[in-house]
């Protein structure tokens, strides 16, 4: 008969295990390195299908480029230019993105934080341009900087999330010239983990570029990236002055882009997934052979952003199984070109944190992890075919990151014989419940979420009934109050308020606002 009296420490034990389960831990996971098989769709023939077609596109219908700087840029570089419409050569593509790094690091502010990117590893990311939100009230509403400044809080505060991205939501107390500076202050001092710049117009990009120079110095940015980049092209077959001239200010100072088509299926594509991907796919390779004209061996990441519209309607849509399809097709065309690639997840267009929103970003994230994705945009908040970030949805889609995460790294074998032990120790009839391996490695041998409900309806109903949505935001509330600066040098963030000073007297703007942080 055992006596509980000879057992005070493995009560102690417990109580210890169960207050470090409770206390908050912020700690970001490193990159994921997925060990996952990827998923294939295509045979050999296929791949090569997709890449003759593009190339055909690229040679006999050319791709558009609004922008004087780049036409000239591409008669230097070789190209058959006829007026705004550059016919591209496929052995000066390929020539081209050759140079692309295939991996590269990402710095932190905090080095800790830095991140090995590309090939087997990815990052997750918030989402970004949301011109509304739903707030801790859950109210949709307009967004202002303080709102902004609270996404950044929460990203950092998400173990899951490598970024703290940019204009998570659009800050509309802000005039629109301005923006962009406080947008990338926010990024910089509320979290100091890697993130995103504007790219509005090349001169907000090169802003961005001054900024990150005074945060992480010009000598380590021309060693590593620091600093993300998006450049939407205008499908089908356009890229516009505005995204090439923010390209260009990326790329110069050896900051990646992502070149990124916007893919609306079937009304900027064709309608069916294989032509809509040669497509999208000549679109990128345009402007990925542009990021190397601009600088030989600058990185730059395979984009896109894909949605399926509604026939019946013409509106966006999320969460289709032909979106699924397309990211196995183009995770495939990117290390069939050997170059990182980009994606979006947990992609929503509920109007509401429901149970359309789970499945369509549920849908996406599994394939985006099958397929291999390396930037893994919008991975936090988005709905309403993104016009909304939602608080609630933010906090609950950065677990499921954590969820996807630990599905992504694979199968563990390091404890396996010592779980065939405990079989042996246990024997028919028994449970596992207080054996000592169980008591070793059950924090780490299920993901336990906090966010989702698994207790009996009794003690849901005992607890107040809450559905998720409620819970969420009581647990971003949390967040918030637990929140800790990480702190920039004095001197570091004096230079940089300095410099939005400046610039804020320097653009034009007859409403201009003072922003205190």
């Amino acid at each position: 008969m055992t006596n509980l009296d000879d057992q005070p420490h493995r009560g102690g034990g417990r109580a210890a295990r169960r207050a470090k389960r409770s206390a908050p831990d912020f700690s970001m996971l490193p990159a994921l390195e997925r060990n996952l098989p990827l998923c294939e769709p295509m045979n050999g023939d296929q791949i090569t299908r997709i890449d003759e077609a593009s190339m055909a596109i690229l040679e006999d219908v050319g791709v558009v480029f609004r922008d004087e700087i780049a036409l000239s840029d591409w008669r230097r570089a070789g190209a058959d230019v006829r007026g705004d419409r550059v016919f591209l050569d496929r052995g000066l593509v390929r020539e081209l993105i050759a140079t692309i790094p295939s991996g590269f690091t990402y710095r932190a502010r905090n080095p800790d934080r830095s991140l090995p990117f590309g090939g087997k590893h990815s990052i997750f990311v918030p989402m970004t341009g949301a011109p509304f939100l739903r707030d801790l009230d859950d109210v949709r509403r307009w967004p202002t900087i303080a709102d902004l400044n609270m996404f950044h809080k929460l990203a950092h505060m998400s173990p899951a999330l490598h970024s703290s991205a940019h204009h998570i939501v659009e800050p509309m107390d802000l005039v629109v010239s301005h923006r962009h500076l406080h947008i990338t202050y926010s990024s910089m001092k509320y979290s100091d983990k890697t993130f995103m710049g504007m790219t509005t117009s090349g001169k907000n990009a090169e802003d961005v570029m001054e900024m990150c120079e005074i945060l992480f110095g010009r000598d380590v940015m021309e060693e590593t990236p620091v600093v993300t980049g998006n450049c939407n092209g205008n499908s089908p077959l356009v890229w516009d002055e505005t995204m090439l001239s923010a390209m260009r200010a990326f790329c110069r100072r050896n900051q990646p882009v992502l070149c990124s088509p916007f893919v609306l299926g079937g009304a900027n594509t064709p309608a069916s997934v294989a032509p809509a991907v040669a497509q999208l796919n000549a679109e990128a390779l345009s402007a990925l052979a542009y990021t190397q004209v601009v600088r030989k061996g600058c990185p730059a990441i395979y984009g896109h952003y894909l949605s399926t519209v509604s026939m019946k309607s013409g509106a966006p849509m999320a969460g289709t199984p032909e979106i699924s399809l397309m990211n196995f097709m183009i995770g495939q065309m990117a290390r069939f070109y050997g170059v990182p690639w980009r994606s979006s997840n947990t992609l929503g267009g509920a109007k509401t944190f429901d149970a359309q929103a789970g499945y369509e970003s549920a849908m996406t994230m599994n394939a985006v992890l099958h397929a291999g994705c390396n930037y893994i945009w919008h991975s936090a908040g988005w709905n309403e075919a993104g016009m909304h970030c939602s608080v609630a949805k933010f906090v609950v889609d950065a677990e499921v990151c954590a969820m996807g995460y630990r599905m992504a790294e694979g199968i563990r074998w390091d404890d396996f014989d010592a779980g065939l032990s405990a079989v042996r120790d246990i024997g028919p009839g028994g449970h596992y419940l207080g054996h000592p391996h169980t008591l070793e490695n059950f924090e780490r041998a299920f993901f336990m979420p906090r966010l989702f409900d698994n207790n009996s309806i009794e003690q849901w109903q005992a607890e107040g009934a809450q559905e998720i949505t409620a819970r969420a935001l009581d647990y971003a509330r949390k967040l918030l109050r637990d929140y800790e600066e990480p702190r920039l040098d004095q001197a570091t963030d004096e230079a940089l308020r300095d410099y939005m000073a400046r610039r804020t007297r320097e653009i034009p703007s007859e409403d201009a606002l003072n922003t205190e942080y």
